[in-house]
C-alpha cells in the first residue's frame, strides 16, 4: 500500500473515474432528455397533423380513419367535442387518460401543448392540439415503452462504463509502472548508497526531470565511490607518510642515545632525524593549511606585485635544483606585469608547480615559466616535458590526497596535497587553474588571474 506505483495509480484512477463519471452522467442525462423531448415533440406533431386533417374534413369517416390508424401504432388518440365529451378513441379511455383530459387548461395555443411529460411516474405522456370550434385532439403514449427504451440505453451505458473502467485500470497499471519504474530503480540505488555500496549503475534516462535525477544519483554514486577510494588511499598514505619518518626518528634517536656512539655517528643520526622531522613538519603543515581553508580561516594579504621581477626571484632560487637533475628552467616574462596577490602564498603556488615539474621530469628536458597579459587577465603558464598525466586522472589531480603514480609518490616525496593546495590558493586569489597533459610529452598548468 505504500508503494509509489500504487499511490500514483490510485490517484490517476480516482481522478479519471471522477472525470469520466461526471462526463457519463452529463452524457446520459443529455441523451435521455433529448430522447424524451423527441418523443414529446413527435407526439405533439402527430396530434397537430390529425388536427389539420380534421379541420379540413371533419366527418365521421375522417375520425374513424384517424382512430383506426392510431390503433395500429404505439400511440393513442382521443378526439373530444366542444363540451369535452369523447367523440372517438383509438383505445378505451381509462382513468389516467381521463385525468389528463380533465386537467387541460382553457387557453391551449394553436401549436399544441404537452400535457404530461413525467415518463418515470405517470402511465402516459400526452399532448393536446385544439380544433377550431370543434374540441381537441389528444395524443397519448404509454411510458412503459419509453422506460423500456431508457432501460436499454442504461444497459449500453453500464456496459460501456464497465469496459471503460477495466481498460482504464489496465492502462493506469501499465502507465504507473512505466512512470515509477525509474523512481523504484533510483530508490534501490539510493538504498545501496546509504548502505555504503557505491557500485550503482542507473540506465540513462530521457531529458526530463527523472532523467536529470537519475544522472545526478549516478554522478553522486561515482563521486562517493571515488571519495571512498580516495579516503582509503589517504588513510593508507598518511599512515605510511607519518609512520616512516616517525620510525626513522625513533630508531635513530635510540641509536644516538646509546653509550659508545661516536660523535660523528651521532651527528649523522641527528641529521637524519632533522630531515625526517622536516619532512613530517611539511606534511602536517600542508594538512593544517587545507584544514584552515575548509574552515574559511585562511587569510590572503594582497598587495601589488610586479610579476616579472617576482618570477625572476623564484627562478634564481630554484634553478640550481633543476640544474642538479640536468633540467633546464626557463622564464619568459617581458616588460612589467602587475597583479594583486599575497606574495608568500603566490610563491607557494609557483614553487609547488615547479617542484612537481622537477620531480616528474627526466634529465635533458626543459621546464618553462611564461607570463603575459591577455584580454585584461594575467596568464601564467608552467610547462614541463615530463612523463605526463593519464587522461583518466586529469580530472582528479587537484583533489586532496590524490596521487597519479602511487608506487613512486613515496619515493619522490609526494603526499598528494601539493596540487590541492595550489588550487585552493589560486581560487582564494580569485583566479582559475587548468591543466593539459599528454603521456610521455609533459604537462602544462595555466593560471588565469
Amino acid at each position: 500500500m505504500d508503494r509509489i506505483s500504487f499511490k500514483i495509480g490510485t490517484v490517476f484512477f480516482i481522478t479519471i473515474l471522477l472525470v469520466e463519471g461526471v462526463l457519463f452522467y452529463y452524457l446520459h442525462s443529455s441523451i435521455i432528455h433529448s430522447r424524451i423531448d423527441e418523443e414529446l415533440a413527435s407526439l405533439q406533431t402527430r396530434g397537430n397533423n390529425h388536427r389539420d386533417i380534421l379541420e379540413s374534413s371533419y366527418s365521421q369517416e375522417t375520425i374513424h380513419h384517424i382512430t383506426t390508424m392510431e390503433s395500429r401504432t404505439d400511440t393513442h388518440v382521443i378526439i373530444t367535442g366542444q363540451t369535452g365529451e369523447v367523440v372517438s378513441s383509438s383505445v378505451p379511455t381509462d382513468d389516467s387518460m381521463q385525468e389528463i383530459i380533465t386537467g387541460t387548461p382553457d387557453n391551449v395555443p394553436r401549436t399544441g401543448l404537452v400535457l404530461e411529460n413525467d415518463w418515470k411516474d405517470k402511465q402516459y405522456i400526452a399532448s393536446v392540439s385544439p380544433l377550431e370550434n370543434s374540441g381537441a385532439v389528444y395524443m397519448f403514449k404509454n411510458t412503459e415503452r419509453v422506460q423500456s427504451l431508457i432501460t436499454k440505453l442504461n444497459k449500453h451505458f453500464w456496459l460501456a462504463g464497465i469496459l471503460l473502467l477495466v481498460s482504464m485500470a489496465v492502462i493506469i497499471l501499465f502507465l504507473s509502472r512505466f512512470i515509477t519504474k525509474p523512481v523504484i530503480k533510483m530508490n534501490e540505488a539510493t538504498s545501496k548508497i546509504r548502505q555504503g555500496d557505491y557500485s550503482v549503475t542507473l540506465p540513462r534516462g530521457g531529458n526530463d526531470e527523472l532523467g536529470e535525477l537519475s544522472e545526478s544519483i549516478q554522478v553522486l554514486a561515482d563521486d562517493l565511490s571515488h571519495m571512498k577510494r580516495q579516503r582509503n588511499e589517504f588513510l593508507a598514505s598518511i599512515s605510511h607518510e607519518l609512520r616512516t619518518p616517525l620510525t626513522y626518528i625513533k630508531g635513530y634517536a635510540d641509536i644516538a642515545a646509546k653509550a659508545g656512539t661516536t660523535s660523528e655517528d651521532r651527528s649523522h643520526y641527528l641529521q637524519i632525524i632533522h630531515e625526517e622531522a622536516t619532512k613530517l613538519s611539511g606534511l602536517v603543515k600542508g594538512l593544517f593549511d587545507l584544514a584552515k581553508m575548509d574552515e574559511n580561516t585562511f587569510t590572503i594579504q594582497k598587495e601589488t606585485v610586479e610579476l616579472c621581477e617576482f618570477m625572476r626571484g623564484i627562478h634564481s632560487r630554484l634553478a640550481p635544483s633543476f640544474n642538479e637533475k640536468n633540467i633546464a628552467l626557463n622564464l619568459v616574462c617581458h616588460g612589467e606585469v602587475y597583479i594583486e596577490a599575497d606574495p608568500t602564498r603566490f610563491e607557494q603556488i609557483i614553487i609547488n608547480l615547479l617542484d612537481n615539474a622537477r620531480k616528474y621530469s627526466e634529465a635533458g628536458t626543459a621546464t618553462s615559466m611564461t607570463v603575459f597579459k591577455k584580454s585584461g587577465k594575467v596568464q601564467i603558464i608552467v610547462k614541463d616535458e615530463g612523463k605526463g598525466i593519464p587522461e583518466e586522472d586529469q580530472s582528479w589531480v587537484f583533489d586532496r590526497f590524490y596521487r597519479v603514480d602511487k608506487s613512486r609518490s613515496s619515493a619522490l616525496g609526494g603526499s598528494g596535497l601539493g596540487l590541492a593546495i595550489v588550487k585552493e590558493l589560486v581560487e582564494a586569489h580569485g583566479g582559475k587553474i587548468t591543466l593539459s597533459s599528454k603521456l610521455g610529452k609533459g604537462t602544462t598548468f595555466e593560471i588565469i588571474i
